[in-house]
């Protein structure tokens, strides 16, 4: 009864680990994300650019704007 009782401790300590460092890692990422947004608005002109599209300063607020409430 005393292994039985061990092992189930155990296997209870690694599940509540790998839990708690999940959410710890998705946190960090998630305030990392916000802190450095993966696309700017040079890059989003750059790559209109690119798409053979002229880029107004009005299309690519509202493809910011977009950008940004998917991210939330």
């Amino acid at each position: 009864m005393g292994t039985g009782m061990i092992i189930l401790v155990a296997a209870l300590s690694l599940i509540a680990g790998v839990a708690i460092g999940f959410f710890i890692a998705r946190k960090y990422m998630m305030s990392y994300l916000q802190k450095n947004p993966p696309i700017n608005e040079n890059m989003l002109r750059v790559m209109m650019m690119q798409m053979g599209q002229k880029p107004s300063q009005k299309k690519i607020n509202q493809m910011m704007q977009a950008m940004n409430k998917q991210m939330k």
